[in-house]
């Protein structure tokens, strides 16, 4: 009997920026560039700030049940910073830093929360998908655009986002298995914030790595610190370029870490220790970028102070126009689905304007 190798893979890290704001290794360029570097700090604030707000309203009544993103700025927002304005986005349902980047409103994202489906159609942001609550549904839509822009000859990249209990979907697998077998445009990032709601990592998967999930389908997998906005940026980057040059799709695990509950109906602290948070405390996205700009001179108490200031204010205008769209139709639920209405729900729709607004 004889034994050979029939091939071998790697999975290849990423980081640069420390937990401290030091830069290791050769940074990339965006780590010279001090204006875009601010711009990409700014939004990282404004998105935690929005947070921060929403969960308020949640508990207050004036919300339903919100997806916080905290702990995932870098990620998100790198993401964003790195589409080009014809690419499409293809989110989960907490990538808000993208959405904001790339034109979506704050009253938009809190009137989808609401329970309002006004909030799915972007006025300002027509490409992009909406929110995919179902579990990594949306990988697949991200696959077929791909497959339509590949088809059609446009240089436009279908990019999409999943967690990491996401990977144990068959739709993620069959996703990466077409984007592999067709070449097709496509970024898939991987946002492993360790926890699929209550489940750890560790119980999910044997696999050393969630990249590594890329290589049965014939794509690259790379891993990258999700708390480094300067790799995740790099990664998208690059993967997006490929893409974009008929290279075909990516894969992209990003470590980051959910500092906050699965969504408000959620408790962690039934399932993780308060000193897990802790240790995942100092290592969050925002505070390491702060601190270099501030070792570059760029960033001082008093900018900190004003950008704070001016956040509130939009957050709190986003909040007014979000209060103001008033009671939703009960047509939305049928409107806001297809573009153009199958007979079967045209009769149910019909039924319901009938009937009128329930009471009670």
């Amino acid at each position: 009997m004889s034994v050979t190798t029939t091939a071998r893979f790697e999975i290849k890290y990423r980081s640069y920026l420390t937990p401290e704001g030091r830069l290791t290794g050769t940074p990339p360029a965006i780590a010279s560039d001090p204006d875009l570097l601010k711009r990409l700090y700014r939004m990282m604030v404004l998105v935690r700030i929005f947070d921060s707000k929403a969960i308020a309203l949640q508990r207050t009544g004036q919300l339903g049940t919100y997806a916080s993103c905290l702990g995932h700025e870098a990620t998100h927002v790198a993401i964003g910073a790195a589409m080009a304005p014809e690419d499409v986005f293809f989110p989960m349902y907490r990538e808000y830093g993208t959405q904001l980047w790339r034109g979506v409103h704050m009253e938009e994202i809190l009137a989808f929360w609401g329970g309002d489906e006004r909030g799915t159609t972007f006025r300002d942001q027509p490409l992009d998908f909406p929110w995919a609550v179902p579990i990594a549904t949306q990988t697949l839509h991200a696959a077929g655009a791909a497959l339509a822009f590949k088809l059609r000859g446009e240089k436009r990249v279908a990019v999409t986002v999943i967690g990491d209990g996401g990977t144990s979907q068959g739709d993620f697998y069959e996703s990466l298995n077409a984007a592999g077998v067709y070449q097709l445009p496509a970024v898939f990032v991987i946002a492993n914030n360790q926890w699929a709601i209550s489940v750890p990592l560790k119980a999910q998967t044997a696999c050393e790595t969630l990249a590594q999930k890329a290589i049965a389908a014939g794509l690259p997998g790379l891993q990258v610190d999700g708390n480094d906005v300067l790799a995740v940026h790099e990664a998208v980057s690059e993967a997006l370029e490929k893409a974009r040059g008929g290279g075909g799709a990516s894969v992209i695990e990003a470590l980051t870490y959910r500092l906050s509950d699965h969504t408000t109906a959620d408790d962690a602290r039934r399932y993780r220790s308060a000193t897990e948070v802790e240790d995942a405390q100092k290592k969050e996205p925002i505070g390491r970028l702060r601190r270099l700009l501030v070792a570059r001179q760029l960033w001082s108490d008093q900018d900190e102070e004003a950008l704070v200031q001016d956040c509130q204010r939009q957050v709190d205008v986003a909040v007014q126009s979000y209060q103001a769209y008033g009671r939703p139709a009960c047509s939305d639920m049928f409107d806001y689905t297809f573009a153009e209405l199958p007979e079967s729900l045209r009769a149910q729709r019909e039924a319901a304007l009938a009937e009128g607004p329930a009471r009670g």
